[in-house]
């Protein structure tokens, strides 16, 4: 076993191989950028070397960099986590030149799996069913628009080098396909630096099935399978284990074809085979195909940990430092259900807009496991991926672990962003989802549910004015006046402004008027109830309140003295919505535009994000130019007045 490692990752993944390494007696050294100084991962790491600016380019990605702070601080082998380097094969060969080792496959393996249309070859001829589709080098659009002709409609044109689902567009009509390939080729250049796609079938009511391998570069096992249907713009919210619905037969075949595909090339360690299945005719054994093999570990590994009992980076580890594989596949089996809910800075009325800030406020519940990066005072960096931590449960069945996750969701407690914290606990209550009848489509068909906004209570906001007031923690003397109980007002700007008025009758009464609604605040012994009902927790940074009830609800405390007058908004003025590249600009001076219209794109946390017209109206300045490094909130296009 190795004495020491490096970790060439940040965030939740580093800090999760740093939990096991350190129980096995590893030493971890980890790296960081100028971004994250003082991240957890840095301060849970026994060294810890500075790599670069703040920029994943001048970072995380400077793999020579890294493979040197190694060699200085001592470590035997790289553990890439997930993301950045992970899947680098050059990355891989560079480091076992230095004389260390790869905690992770072979680079020819990850050559083998990285491209799509080449991956999709070799998992034909090693006997793995693979979607119908072009997968070709010839490129040209008119050749690509035939292919999609003899597939059939509808299509997906899916980047080859992609992941996450930047690259990929769903066509419909043949009329729509050269438009999509030319925006799917855009997305794939910027994200990967390779604008080539396949075409292939895109199935009717398709379910993401997968399965997770590990292997020793000669033999491989499979742990079961992981659902993950339940996805936005192919991007994973909710995953589970096992899948709902799941066969033995079909368990068999598609853990067969895992295997077959990890020992095809020589796989050696964590790895995950995706497959897209035809649910709609059931799971059925000759219904599922290929998608990708991810050559790492996955950000959603926790749940075939909770049903398998086993930890895969304790595994990674063994392997890594030349053990065989700690259990065969007859000593593997499945334990109950899991489930990982993916919790994100991110504002979902705004189309699941990223969102950075400072966490004034974060708390877990002791019944859930909760994998994080980030803990109370950290900042959500544009920089980087904007994820808070993964919520994981477990349960003796699905019907339980559902539960367990929506009762851990509702007892999370963030502050200081914008999270999509409502939105899983939406999803955790889907009639369909809770059937256990998911497929890639669910959020799209129902997206106006699950985002549905709920004003807050009278209660939630009492509580708030209360902490807003001062009036949580009193004495004898709260509530005296010379001729009659005490009268104070409060304004709060949640999504309108609240106007409350108390009559405060002593230190443990209180009459609450909000609107035409009177409520009774009363002090017992365990502390102050609202209507009869508990008090909910509170979290105060400067003029912020937040209220955990229903998934936390945050209160501008409203200064009388500076109120803002343009609660409107200008609709003039299109702005940055946050830290980022300006892309492109599509505006010129005096030209017309319609509401709705694309004026610009903005490239952040990873992603490009349209900047549309709010109205109709003639451009009166552009006020940035394409490559410029850009604010949240800068302007970049101005309308004429009306």
């Amino acid at each position: 076993m190795f004495n020491k490692i490096l970790i060439a990752n940040r965030g939740e993944i580093a800090c999760r191989v740093m939990e096991t390494a350190q129980k096995m007696g590893v030493a971890c050294v980890a790296v960081y950028s100028d971004a994250d100084a003082s991240a957890k991962h840095v301060q849970m790491a026994d060294e810890a070397v500075h790599i670069g600016a703040a920029a994943p380019a001048q970072s995380y990605l400077k793999g020579d960099v890294i493979i040197q702070a190694a060699l200085e601080t001592g470590a035997q082998a790289i553990h890439p986590g997930y993301g950045f380097l992970s899947e680098n094969p050059e990355f891989v060969d560079a480091v076992e030149a230095a004389g260390l080792t790869f905690i992770g496959p072979s680079a020819n393996a990850i050559r083998q799996m990285g491209l799509k249309d080449a991956a999709k070859v070799v998992m034909e001829q090693a006997g793995v069913p693979v979607v119908p589709g072009y997968h070709g080098d010839n490129q040209d659009p008119e050749h690509l628009a035939g292919a999609a002709d003899t597939i059939g409609y509808p299509v997906l044109i899916k980047a080859v080098a992609g992941g996450g689902g930047k690259g990929m567009r769903l066509v419909e009509r043949p009329e729509d396909f050269a438009s999509a390939l030319d925006s799917a080729r855009s997305e794939a250049r910027t994200a990967f630096g390779n604008d080539a796609v396949l075409v292939e079938r895109f199935v009717a009511k398709p379910r993401h099935i997968e399965v997770q391998v590990f292997g020793d570069g000669t033999h491989a096992v499979h742990l079961f399978e992981r659902d993950c249907s339940l996805q936005r713009r192919h991007q994973k919210v909710i995953e589970e284990a096992p899948a709902p619905g799941m066969t033995s037969e079909m368990r068999e075949a598609m853990g067969q074809a895992g295997v077959r595909a990890a020992e095809a090339i020589g796989y050696k360690g964590a790895g995950t085979v995706e497959f897209i299945v035809d649910a709609s005719d059931g799971l059925r054994p000759d219904r599922f195909w290929f998608m990708e093999m991810n050559t790492r570990l996955q950000v959603e590994h926790p749940v075939t940990e909770a049903i398998t009992g086993v930890d895969l980076v304790e595994w990674q580890l063994r392997v890594a430092s030349g053990e065989t594989l700690p259990k065969q596949q007859d000593d593997l089996s499945i334990n109950g259900h899991a489930f990982e809910a993916r919790l994100y800075a991110e504002d979902v009325p705004k189309g699941f807009l990223p969102a950075t800030g400072t966490l004034t406020h974060l708390q877990f519940p002791s019944a859930c496991r909760a994998d994080s990066g980030v803990r109370t005072g950290d900042t959500i960096s544009p920089w980087y991926d904007p994820m808070i931590a993964k919520v994981i449960v477990h349960g003796p069945t699905r019907e339980v672990a559902l539960e367990q996750l929506h009762r851990a969701l509702q007892k999370t407690e963030v502050a200081g962003t914008v999270t999509n914290l409502a939105f899983l606990g939406a999803l955790t209550r889907h009639q369909g989802f809770a059937a256990g009848d998911v497929d890639t489509g669910l959020i799209g068909r129902d997206l106006d549910a699950l985002t549905q906004d709920t004003p807050a209570s009278a209660a939630t906001c009492v509580a708030a004015a209360m902490t807003a007031l001062g009036l949580v923690e009193t004495s004898d003397e709260t509530g005296f006046s010379l001729w009659a109980p005490l009268h104070r007002a409060v304004q709060l700007m949640a999504d309108e402004l609240i106007d409350l008025d108390v009559q405060v009758e002593g230190p443990d009464r209180q009459v609450w008027q909000i609107g035409e609604e009177t409520l009774i605040a009363e002090r017992s012994g365990e502390g102050w109830l609202i209507s009869g009902a508990p008090m909910p927790r509170v979290a105060v940074s400067g003029s912020r309140i937040t209220v955990f009830e229903n998934y936390g609800r945050a209160f501008d405390v409203v200064d009388p003295l500076d109120r803002d007058t343009s609660a409107a908004g200008d609709t003039n003025v299109i702005e940055a919505p946050m830290p980022g590249l300006v892309k492109a600009v599509f505006a010129a001076v005096g030209q017309a535009v319609k509401g709705g219209d694309r004026l610009a794109i903005l490239e952040a946390m990873k992603m490009e994000h349209s900047l549309l017209a709010a109205r109709d109206g003639i451009v009166a300045e552009v006020l940035a130019e394409d490559g410029a490094q850009v604010e949240a909130g800068a302007a970049l296009v101005r309308l004429e007045e009306e």
